[in-house]
């Protein structure tokens, strides 16, 4: 048994190096993760990376080749996927298509366990399904309905029971973008999630973002780094992370450590270089993302020379890009600073040197992982 940080409470969820493969496929290898009590825990990455996986391991619905899991200190191995009390919402949606939305949602409170009587059901159903917006829809066989419609009741199924953690698989990628930004809003402020500990599965960075009281980045079955979105905005651990949060992705500019301690791009000019806590002739990466850049450069040491390439209005503000050398930079400015740009229009991009980030360059061995104590 293994105690939260600081709090002497075991983990709500706790991954033990779990280890997961299917023939010679490794989904997951030696996974750590620590899900505290309450805790709302989005876990980000791109196909393929094992967060389905995990959930699934922690269901019980697949059995670790190596390491362990534990729900409240206790040792799950061996615990068949009923005795957890863990309630599981499918992106699949396995719902029963012939019944009714309202059958669906009703079904967990039919069973022995969660069973409720039929006043209280209707009463609890009615909650969910009017927090979820599918209350008009409940007499409707599910097989009527759409996509979106469906995701909704496969959610308000898995929220309607009392667990002691729910485990949600990208519960919100069938909706559209209007209905998935509200339902992002809803889904913190629904009390039943308030009060149950959370792992929520996601490849869509901006939810994660907005959802996680922290966030675990995975890759290739392994936890890449775990903390607050502040820890993971404003220190990634690699480019991988990096490239990970923000839209447009951050700016990876290639270069080395000169002679005298600072940064040197390989294309193109850059002034007010920052020095850089590595021995000289060090390949480094140089990340600043697109609405950390200005054009006006007010109050600015550092500045790169190019022409604009590209702009794109996106409301109140515009992306610019600009070719630095062969290197495109992209920025998000107010509309104000892009007027009357057009393209091959010379500008000097500017960033405040807090702002920049620096990494080791990218290897065989995988992402650059970022160097401490950088900038100065």
């Amino acid at each position: 048994m293994t105690a939260s940080a600081g709090t002497g409470t075991p983990p709500a969820i706790a991954l033990r190096g779990v280890s997961k493969t299917y023939g010679r496929t490794k989904a997951l290898d030696g996974l750590e993760l620590d899900v505290a009590p309450g805790e709302f825990y989005c876990l980000l990455g791109p196909s393929g990376a094992g967060k389905t996986t995990t959930l699934k391991t922690v269901a019980g619905l697949e059995q670790p080749t190596a390491g362990r899991v534990e729900l409240d200190g206790e040792d799950m191995t061996g615990v068949e996927p009923y005795d957890r009390g863990v309630a599981m919402c499918f992106e699949s949606y396995a719902l029963y298509p012939h019944r009714t939305a309202y059958d669906n949602l009703a079904s967990p409170l039919r069973s022995p366990r969660h069973r409720l009587p039929a006043t209280q059901a209707r009463e609890r159903i009615g909650e969910i399904a009017g927090l979820l917006g599918i209350a008009a829809l409940l007499d409707r066989p599910v097989g009527e309905l759409s996509n979106g419609q469906r995701q909704r009741v496969a959610l308000g199924r898995v929220l309607v029971r009392p667990a002691r953690a729910f485990l949600l698989d990208e519960p919100l990628s069938h909706l559209d973008a209007k209905l998935r930004q509200a339902m992002r809003a809803e889904l913190r402020a629904i009390g039943a999630v308030q009060r149950t500990t959370t792992l929520y599965v996601t490849h869509d960075s901006v939810e994660a973002l907005a959802l996680g009281d922290r966030i675990g980045v995975i890759r290739d079955g392994r936890i890449v780094q775990s903390g607050t979105r502040e820890d993971i905005w404003h220190r990634p651990h690699d480019t991988f992370v990096a490239r990970s949060f923000g839209r447009p992705r951050i700016n990876l500019l290639p270069g080395t450590v000169g002679g005298d301690g600072r940064f040197r791009a390989v294309d193109g000019d850059c002034e007010g270089a920052p020095l850089v806590a590595a021995p000289p002739g060090t390949p480094v990466q140089l990340g600043v993302r697109p609405r950390d850049l200005t054009l006006d450069g007010s109050g600015s040491d550092f500045r790169l020379t190019g022409t604009v390439y590209v702009t794109e209005t996106l409301g109140r503000a515009v992306e610019v890009t600009v070719r630095v050398g062969a290197q495109h930079v992209s920025l998000v400015v107010p509309r104000s600073e892009a007027v009357g740009l057009r393209p091959d229009d010379p500008v000097r991009p500017a960033a405040r040197p807090e702002n920049l980030l620096l990494f080791e360059a990218d290897g065989p061995q995988g992402p650059g992982r970022r160097i401490e104590g950088n900038i100065s």
